[in-house]
């Protein structure tokens, strides 16, 4: 942050400089910005000594505090009725509120880190002043520091405020959330609550949950590689149809296509929903139409299984498909036609020419994009709460339907009857590594990666 680009890094030790530095420099080693105060860096060194005070007086008045009941989560874990002498009446106290405790905790971490790496950065700064001045080169004025704000270290201005945001709204909630499930954070113990080590995972891979867990695991692959695969071949075959010749008022059907896309997802889903609905259009037609003698049960709880899940495969084609047909479109428009003209002339028929031509070309282009997608479908709560809402019910799940994702079932057990908030926690690390094992392993195996 301090160091000038295109300087070469200090040949010192911080040995060398708190034996051989002056007194400045020692001094730096325990007040930070001490060494850029004596050579007049007055913003480098008043903003790393008001960041010094702040944090230990911080420290001293409540983050002490903050890390010390860390390891317990408090000491009061359940309500208890003491006797209160100063008045002469029973009294109810209350459980510690471990959330809390969690959450300070974690972000007292934090700061000490954050601190940690100031002081580094403090040193680094005294060792590189150390440095100049033993090579008798001039040091950088206090208006060379703030310029080079704007200049050769504006990349780390620019990025402080985005790192800062990732930091406090990401990078913390996820600790935060990981942290949990290795609790017994539930319905039973709401408020005060004690680290239980993995006993949460145990639950879910090989207790009561693995029941549940593994066959929606199951259908969650299903539903990923389905969704994924049909959303790129229908969006791939259908930007082949419109862009073929003798195929007129191409941009009409675009636009028909993007409309699909452009309407909101919820408001489709919601629609669909109520279309497949037992008494709903579609059934009422096909009734009145002598097809039907009763209603086709699509996505209610008196539906089968398969075919609800067939069912939310298909919808997702309506609203997938137009993304695939758009992307797949600008490939089509900007392949090589020579290529293309020479491979017909040399006997290739339309099927070759896609085959080994067309298709790897736009393979190639939205290789990464397909494994965003398949992700995503990984994660995708909409398509499954909005149109069916995991129903049909199975009596055999706890807590989830037959329809359900890993992450319908991890909101069905965080907002649901059973409240089990350390099981939903476990859930969110194996949805994680799943998805960072999949991504890992399906990029690096792309095109794209191998000749990147």
């Amino acid at each position: 942050m301090f160091k000038r680009k295109g300087h070469i890094p200090p040949a010192a030790t911080y040995r060398e400089v708190w034996s051989k530095g002056d007194a400045a420099d020692k001094l730096s080693f325990f007040v930070m910005g001490a060494s850029a105060l004596k050579h007049k860096q007055w913003a480098k060194g008043i903003s790393l000594l008001a960041t010094e005070i702040v944090f230990f007086v911080w420290l001293f008045t409540s983050g002490l505090h903050a890390l010390g009941q860390l390891p317990s989560l408090g000491a009061v874990k359940t309500k208890k009725v003491v006797f209160d002498s100063s008045q002469g009446v029973y009294v109810t106290k209350q459980p510690d509120n471990s959330v809390l405790i969690l959450l300070f905790g974690v972000l007292a971490v934090f700061l000490v880190i954050g601190f940690i790496y100031l002081y580094v950065i403090n040193l680094r700064s005294v060792r590189y002043n150390y440095v100049l001045k033993r090579e008798g080169k001039r040091l950088a004025s206090n208006k060379e520091e703030l310029h080079s704000l704007l200049d050769q270290r504006l990349h780390a201005t620019l990025m402080f405020i985005p790192i800062l945001g990732i930091i406090l709204f990401t990078v913390l909630p996820t600790v935060f959330m990981t942290l949990l499930a290795f609790t017994n954070y539930d319905r039973q113990h709401p408020i005060g609550f004690s680290w239980i080590g993995f006993k949460a995972f145990g639950n879910v891979l090989s207790g009561d949950l693995s029941g549940t867990f593994f066959p929606v695991l199951g259908w969650t692959l299903i539903w990923a590689v389905a969704a994924t695969a049909t959303t790129f071949l229908g969006g791939v075959l259908l930007a082949l149809l419109i862009e073929s010749k003798g195929i007129k008022h191409k941009k009409i059907w675009r636009t028909i296509f993007v409309i699909a896309y452009a309407i909101p997802q919820f408001v489709s889903l919601l629609l669909i929903a109520q279309f497949l609905d037992a008494q709903g259009p579609l059934n009422t037609l096909l009734q009145h139409w002598g097809w039907i003698s009763s209603p086709i049960h699509f996505i209610d709880n008196e539906a089968s299984p398969w075919m609800a899940r067939l069912t939310v495969i298909i919808v997702n084609m309506w609203i997938g498909i137009p993304v695939s047909m758009l992307v797949s479109m600008a490939i089509i428009q900007n392949l090589p036609q020579d290529q293309i003209e020479a491979a017909k002339i040399d006997g290739a028929n339309a099927f070759q020419v896609f085959h080994n031509i067309t298709f790897p070309q736009i393979l190639f282009v939205m290789g990464p994009s397909l494994i965003q997608q398949f992700i995503g479908n990984i994660n995708n709560f909409n398509v499954i709460f909005l149109l069916t809402g995991g129903k049909p019910m199975n009596n055999n799940y706890n807590g989830a339907g037959s329809t359900d994702l890993l992450v319908n079932w991890l909101y069905n057990l965080t907002f649901g009857q059973q409240q089990r908030y350390n099981a939903s926690a476990v859930l969110g690390i194996l949805i994680f590594i799943l998805s960072a094992t999949v991504s890992l392993i399906a990029y690096r195996h792309t095109t794209a990666f191998k000749e990147g």
